[in-house]
């Protein structure tokens, strides 16, 4: 699959502050759901599921989602199970795309057992390095993305046998999934290419819709965090209309401008200085494909610019 050669400058140093036939069919579709399976064959499909699962990018927004009552966007995570968000039954593994994990090439996360908990942010409250979420892992559904990755020709696509799940994982999912029951795997992003790289790998992941894997990307609608401001502070212009633009932009089905947001979107480079809370988006929204249909599933703002815009991705029949 064509990918795009545009690069990014390196990124500034400054970050965030502040995981007989009909019998072996089912077997195989229950090796990806237990940790520390193996298939027969190496990244075998599992029998696909009765109806394709919709793909999700969610705005994670600040790691203090994970103890703060007051952030609007918490209580939208915590319905997740309640409203049925991504369907009746659970998925039989998650694959997340997080802004928080940036690799020169492709990579995914290849646990055996449970996942760690990776704290990687600094100065925030103490209970929040207390808190664990350890899903399995997911290696079966890792092997399986790297085969579609590399049979689209984004490889080679390295294994990473020891990371664990970032906060851009970890904690919108111990509120979506607070039972931490449903292998979990990651795959990074790559900030030195552009939107449509990523969209065109998320084309390349969209069988796994129809294997029981729930495609989460996880970044942030807006993401300045030289921009912010107290909360309860108005929102300035700049975010409001860059926010405004996506969900007009998806919402209309046009993903030629989403994938070129830096040209074509008001404020483009303010809303994103640089691009890793945005690429998860691309990803997801190709996962679904070109003729998905786009729904905001929740919006708020906290920090003045910071949008916890998040929506749902599905593919018409």
């Amino acid at each position: 699959m064509g990918q795009s050669q545009a690069k990014h400058k390196p990124k500034p140093k400054a970050r965030h502050a502040a995981a007989q036939e009909e019998e072996e069919e089912q077997q195989r579709g229950d090796d990806l759901a237990k940790p520390g399976a193996t298939t027969e064959a190496r990244g075998r499909a599992p029998p696909a599921q009765a109806a394709a699962m919709d793909t999700f990018f969610l705005s994670h927004g600040s790691p203090t989602l994970s103890i703060d009552d007051t952030i609007p966007a918490r209580h939208f995570f915590k319905s997740w199970l309640p409203a049925r968000v991504a369907g009746d039954q659970p998925p039989r593994a998650i694959l997340v795309v997080s802004g928080h994990w940036e690799t020169a090439t492709p990579e995914v996360n290849v646990i055996r057992g449970s996942n760690d908990t990776i704290y990687d942010f600094y100065g925030f409250p103490k209970p929040m390095y207390q808190l664990k979420y350890p899903a399995p892992g997911a290696p079966d559904l890792a092997l399986r993305t790297k085969e579609l990755l590399e049979q689209a020709g984004f490889g080679p696509v390295k294994e990473d046998h020891s990371r664990g799940l970032d906060h851009g994982a970890w904690v919108p999912l111990m509120l979506m999934y607070p039972d931490a029951d449903i292998p979990v795997c990651q795959l990074s992003v790559q900030t030195d290419r552009d939107g449509t790289y990523h969209y065109n790998l998320g084309r390349a992941l969209a069988p796994l819709r129809e294997e029981g894997v729930l495609v989460l990307g996880s970044g942030s609608a807006t993401h300045n965090l030289r921009k912010m401001g107290p909360s309860g502070s108005p929102v300035p212009q700049w975010a409001a209309e860059f926010d405004t633009w996506l969900k007009e932009a998806l919402i209309d089905g046009r993903h030629e401008d989403v994938n070129r947001y830096e040209e074509r979107a008001p404020h483009g480079k303010v809303a994103h200085p640089w691009p890793d809370h945005f690429y998860p988006l691309h990803v997801a929204l190709g996962a679904a494909g070109e003729g998905c249909r786009a729904e905001l599933l929740h919006h708020s703002w906290t920090n003045a610019s910071l949008s916890y815009a998040s929506y749902r991705f599905t593919t018409n029949k």
